[in-house]
């Protein structure tokens, strides 16, 4: 691979660990925080970053909590708390419709391993939606009150987080690599697979065993003119989640 340090480079991350991710439970847009375990990721990852020399001019990350708080200790980990970040709702996990909140185990327990999988790694398969009148509705969440409600989700397969993703990507990324800046994105595993699947042209099969870790940076190499070149974990301890 070309020597990064002289590339347009894009550092995406997985948040860290969070509380629901510690539980088992399905969370989308639901927003708990991240456990001492995912700080402790998040503090790791600023730190191999400073450990590359790697900085940033410009950070996204979603509108959930365990997104920022990961963006925010990496940046300051990093050496670069000063850098805007930009919590643009594109970059929020694919949302989980009426399973939000319910424990993975007792639902595979109710329906079944293979529906759950579905459910979970299909490319194509959506959760039950959730119903207008569910107190966490996206309509009823005050963060989430500029979305148009033509684009807003009660429940999204990862081919539909894949549009939303790409619509954030083209619009807002790639004149920045064109530019020849240096970005951060922290956001979360679905929302980074469907990216990462556009990116590398990868199949449905593949997307659907493709699985990322929480809190480790993968850093992606760009050629000038925005195109990808290739990318690997920075944590070389992960490498081998690549495939798996």
């Amino acid at each position: 691979m070309p020597n990064e340090m002289f590339m347009p480079v894009v550092v995406m991350i997985r948040h860290a660990q969070s509380e629901w991710n510690r539980e088992g439970r399905f969370t989308g847009w639901a927003d708990p925080g991240l456990t001492e375990v995912g700080e402790a990721e998040a503090v790791r990852a600023g730190q191999l970053l400073a450990r590359r020399g790697l900085h940033f001019d410009a950070a996204y990350t979603s509108r959930l909590a365990r997104a920022r708080q990961t963006a925010e200790t990496v940046l300051r980990l990093s050496g670069d708390a000063d850098v805007p970040l930009v919590a643009d709702w594109r970059l929020n996990e694919r949302h989980y419709g009426a399973l939000q909140g319910e424990d993975k185990a007792a639902m595979t327990a109710r329906v079944g391993e293979h529906q759950v999988w579905r459910w979970r790694r299909g490319y194509l398969d959506r959760p039950p939606a959730m119903t207008a009148d569910d107190p966490h509705h996206p309509a009823r969440d005050a963060r989430m009150a500029d979305i148009d409600p033509a684009e807003r989700p009660n429940g999204e397969s990862l081919a539909d987080t894949r549009r939303r993703v790409t619509g954030f990507w083209d619009t807002e990324i790639v004149p920045q690599i064109r530019a020849g800046r240096r970005l951060l994105i922290a956001s979360h595993g679905n929302t980074l697979r469907a990216l990462i699947m556009a990116l590398d042209g990868m199949q449905q099969d593949q997307v659907e065993a493709f699985e990322i870790p929480t809190g480790v940076p993968i850093l992606y190499v760009f050629s000038a003119s925005g195109e990808p070149i290739g990318w690997h974990y920075l944590d070389p301890t992960a490498d081998g989640l690549r495939a798996a």
